[in-house]
Formats: C-alpha cells, sequence, structure tokens
C-alpha cells in the first residue's frame, strides 16, 4: 500500500507563528510531507519544540489564531479525499471527534472536572449521533467496558478527580473512539504515566487498533513506545522531517545524524559501566531503620484522628558511600516522603536516619541547619524548582550563603564559575532567568545548585522524567562523571527501570509504603523475587539493538 492509497495526506506543509502582529523569524512546521494509510500506525518522533503537536492540531484545524498556514494541504478520506483546508467550519465539526480523533498527553487537563466521565462520552455522542441520552448511557457504558475501565456502571457517574492516571487515559480513549473515527491521533498518550500503567494502555491502544482496523498517528519523543506500536516512523526536528521510514529498517539502520543520535541516546546506555570504581571515604553513608511516615486522617466536629495514611510504613535500607541506591516505585508508592523526610522537610512519625552514624531526627533546628549541606536535593521538574525572580548565578549562591560557603562574594562568584563548568554550562549563562534556559540546562543549573554547598550525598528525585530522550542521556551521564570526580553518593528516585540498570549499584522497590524486595542491580535485574518487581521489569519497553 502507497501513498495513493492513503487515509491521511500532509504535502508540503508550513506553519509560522506571529507575535505581536509579526511573523516569527523561523517557521514551526517547514515543508512537512507524510501520509498514512488505513489500519497504519504511523510515529512522528521528535524531541519538544520540533513541531510534533502543531502538526497534529493543523489536520484537525485547531490550530490557535497567532498560527498562520503558509503553505502545504492535507487531504483526509479513503475514496472522495477532502482537502481540510478548504472545508468550512461546519464541514470540519463533522469531522472533528467523528472522523477524526484525539488523544491528548495529559488527560487530567482534557477531561472537564466538573461533569461525570459518563457525562462527558454520552456529551460526544448526542452531538454526532442525535442520539437519545438513556441510549448514549448505556453506549457510555460499553465503551467503558470496552477500554478496561472496572465496574463502569458505577463508574460512569465518576468525576475525573476520583479515577486514577491510567483510568483517566483510559476514560480519554473511550471518548475519542465512541463514534468510532477512522484516524485516531494520540499525542505522548503515556507520558505522564507509571510504566506499569503505560504498558497496559499501549497494549490497549494496539488491541483496539487492530480490532477496528484503526489508523492512528502517534506523536512520541519515546523510540521505545515507537518500536512496540509504529508500523512507519518519521523524525522530526525544528519543524522539518528528516528521515521516514519502516519501522523495522529505521531501528535496523538509521540513515540521519540526527536519528542514529536519539538511538544512540538509548542504546550506549545499555553498554555503559553502572559507576566507575572510586576510592570511597567507606562503610555506609546514611542508614534508614524502621522509618514511618503518617499522615491523620481526622474527621468530626472536635478533628479526632480516626485513621492514617501510611505513606512509608516502616522501612529500612542503607547507602554505601560513593555509591548509588534506586529506589524504585510507581507513583505514590512513598518514594518522594522518604526523600523529604531525609532532609527533613517532613518529620517522620518514627524510626532512624543515621548519617555517619549520627541520628539526624535527634538533631535541633539550629544544630539541623550546620548540616544541611550534606545531603541536597535534585527535584523533578527544573522550571518549578527554580525561581523564576532570579539569575542563574544568585540563585545558586543563595544556598551558599544560607549555609556559609565562602565567605566573601568573590569566592562565591569563583566557586559558581568553577561549578558551571563541572556541568558543562557557559560561564555567561549566571545572568539568565531560568525562562531563557531550555530544559536541559535547567536541570544542569539544579545540579549546580546542588553541588555548590559540597554535599556528599545528592538525592535525585526523578532528575530526567521531565526531559527529552537526548537529554535525558546527557543529564545522566554528567551525573556519572560527577560522581566518579567527586566520590558523590546518590539516591536516585525514579520509576524508570531502564535508568536504573546503567546508573545504579543497588536497588530497593518500593510499593505501598513498603519496600518489597532489595539487592543489587544484577540480583534485581537477573532473579526478581517479587510480584510486583517481576511486573516492573516486564513493563519496561525496549528497542531493537542495532
Amino acid at each position: 500500500m502507497n501513498k495513493h492509497d492513503s487515509l491521511l495526506s500532509v504535502a508540503n506543509l508550513s506553519i509560522r507563528f506571529s507575535h505581536d502582529g509579526k511573523a516569527m523569524p523561523r517557521s514551526a512546521v517547514n515543508h512537512v510531507s507524510f501520509y498514512i494509510n488505513p489500519g497504519e500506525v504511523f510515529a512522528l518522533v521528535g524531541e519538544s519544540g520540533s513541531g510534533k503537536s502543531v502538526t497534529a492540531l493543523s489536520i484537525l484545524r485547531l490550530l490557535p489564531e497567532a498560527a498562520l498556514v503558509e503553505s502545504g494541504s492535507i487531504q483526509f478520506g479513503e475514496q472522495d479525499q477532502k482537502d481540510i483546508f478548504a472545508l468550512s467550519e461546519i464541514s470540519m465539526r463533522q469531522i472533528r471527534g467523528r472522523q477524526i480523533s484525539m488523544i491528548f498527553q495529559e488527560p487530567m487537563t482534557s477531561l472537564n472536572p466538573v461533569m461525570t466521565v459518563g457525562e462527558q462520552i454520552i456529551e460526544v455522542l448526542t452531538l454526532h449521533f442525535d442520539m437519545r441520552t438513556s441510549l448514549a448511557k448505556h453506549r457510555a457504558i460499553e465503551l467503558l467496558d470496552s477500554v478496561g475501565i472496572p465496574e463502569p456502571k458505577k463508574r460512569v457517574a465518576w468525576y475525573p478527580h476520583q479515577l486514577s492516571g491510567g483510568m483517566k487515559q483510559r476514560v480519554m480513549i473511550a471518548m475519542a473512539l465512541a463514534c468510532e473515527p477512522k484516524l485516531l491521533i494520540a499525542d505522548e498518550p503515556t507520558t505522564a504515566l507509571d510504566v506499569t500503567i503505560q504498558m497496559q494502555i499501549l497494549e490497549l491502544i494496539k488491541s483496539l487498533q487492530k480490532e477496528r482496523n484503526l489508523s492512528i498517528l502517534l506523536i512520541t519523543h519515546d523510540l521505545s513506545v515507537v518500536a512496540k506500536m509504529a508500523n512507519r516512523v518519521a523524525v522530526m526536528r525544528s519543524g522539518e522531517i528528516l528521515e521516514q521510514a519502516a519501522a523495522e529498517d529505521f531501528f535496523k539502520a538509521p540513515k540521519h545524524p540526527y536519528s542514529q543520535q536519539l538511538l544512540n541516546s538509548v542504546l550506549t546506555r545499555r553498554e555503559i559501566p553502572s559507576v566507575p570504581q572510586i576510592p570511597p571515604e567507606g562503610g555506609i553513608l546514611l542508614e534508614v531503620e524502621n522509618l514511618k511516615v503518617y499522615f491523620p486522617v481526622r474527621k468530626g466536629l472536635f478533628r479526632r484522628v480516626v485513621d492514617n495514611v501510611k505513606a512509608v510504613d516502616d522501612i529500612s535500607l542503607q547507602i554505601e558511600d560513593a555509591k548509588t541506591l534506586a529506589l524504585v516505585g510507581e507513583s505514590g508508592s512513598g518514594k518522594t516522603t522518604v526523600a523529604n523526610s531525609l532532609v527533613r522537610l517532613l518529620e517522620p512519625t518514627t524510626g532512624k536516619i543515621k548519617f555517619k552514624g549520627e541520628d539526624r531526627l535527634s538533631l535541633t533546628k539550629k544544630q539541623l541547619k550546620q548540616h544541611r549541606r550534606d545531603i541536597q536535593i535534585i527535584f523533578q521538574d527544573p522550571y518549578s524548582s527554580l525561581n523564576p525572580r532570579m539569575r542563574v548565578g544568585e540563585i545558586i549562591e543563595e544556598g551558599m550563603q544560607a549555609l556559609g560557603i565562602e565567605k566573601s562574594h568573590i569566592k562565591r562568584q569563583e566557586r559558581i564559575d568553577k561549578i558551571l563548568k563541572q556541568v558543562e554550562l557557559n560561564i555567561d549563562k549566571k545572568s539568565r532567568f531560568p525562562h531563557e534556559l531550555s530544559g536541559g540546562e535547567r536541570q544542569r543549573v539544579a545540579i549546580a545548585r546542588a553541588l555548590a554547598v559540597k554535599p556528599k550525598l545528592i538525592i535525585c528525585d526523578e532528575p530526567t522524567s521531565a526531559l527529552d530522550l537526548s537529554i535525558r542521556s546527557q543529564i545522566l551521564d554528567l551525573l556519572r562523571k560527577l560522581q566518579r570526580k567527586e566520590g558523590l553518593t546518590y539516591l536516585l528516585i525514579t520509576h524508570d527501570m531502564s535508568v536504573v540498570g546503567n546508573f545504579a549499584d543497588r536497588v530497593a522497590v518500593m510499593y505501598q509504603g513498603k519496600i518489597v524486595e532489595q539487592g543489587t542491580v544484577a540480583e534485581i535485574f537477573d532473579n526478581p523475587q517479587q510480584a510486583y518487581t517481576q511486573a516492573l521489569l516486564s513493563s519496561v519497553l525496549t528497542i531493537p539493538a542495532q
């Protein structure tokens, strides 16, 4: 089957944005052409800002007013193809949802919080089919059942906030498929989900695609998702498509250097040893014994405690000096609560936290301040963890001043310059604000801020989950280099087992507030004992080796 038999054909599409009435110097989408055949999964791959989502929105004619289509055409239909840009808005409404549907990246912001999920599906059905409400509700229950929502008759009356992230995405899929469209646009459909939920959603989409002979435009930055789902692949960068190929051919022999770089950012990490051996100071740096963090549930007029949410429930772990322990688990398992407890941003209910043999929970606030520099945190989202009103140099210096690192301003500036070089940032970035930096640069600033106070242990809380694939690889490589050079100890908090294999020395698997399994990377990966650990490992998507 070729482009002459296609369901969708995009030809020479160029889109430019304007600001204050003036056209931006560079096109967001530049002479893009591709086609999608009936029953085919076509993946549009690229990093943030490459133009993927703008291309997808143009297919549904949902571009913002500031966007100008400079050239190109979009033809849709199996036999009698229609030019999307030539249709009236009334005609487009018959296509949106009815013939072309879209699943968005973040289901919570895509679902209406003041309508039940049933009402939102019913709205789609009554709009396109003029269906009676009672019949539409019956159909909504059928759709929820078809996407694997348990007890659909009960949950049809639930609101989005009552559902988990995975169930919200299943509702979005049900809404998208309600009118049995011919083309489904899936814009990063699993990025916001945990690894086991991601696998379930991808399996669901794949089974529905085969069952309905559905065409899918899959927009993603994750090549492992492409390897599992796609028939053909197009790689996009800076608004241009650099390469198109059958998925099998693409993974065997990518032609464009950028495609090779994307693949190498995944493949080479698997061949790098976890952490180079360096002479440690010796012994256990951090020891946690029987740690519990409970949040009381209060009810009634007098707000009596009737129950406790056991966020962290009697865990014990150790981290050796100059080594990396990965604390792995899904959202809500208690990982970040552990991290916040270690630095006493949260006060534990009971337990012991020993740093170099000293019980940190027995320290007063004044004593604790003197030891704050020992343990630092790199947070998940660099943009929200950096003060938007401060320049990079001020952000890094703030912690140094608070903890008494270098007495003079000149000495602090010299140390900041040295650290910026260590994290591979130009010194001129000191005068920039966070919004003037890329995501990868912002995370390097967050790492520099942690390093500035000379810590012994750095807690890395999902340090790469908000970053593109190639940037993620660069940040992990940087953390390895710093560990080798400075003798740092890391606690890596993550839900991504693919990161753990090449970065950590030991692994602790956390589930519902408890550590269910601990061991070396080899022990956990080669011979997992617990069913939950086995489920995590089986959900890790891989790409074919070149």
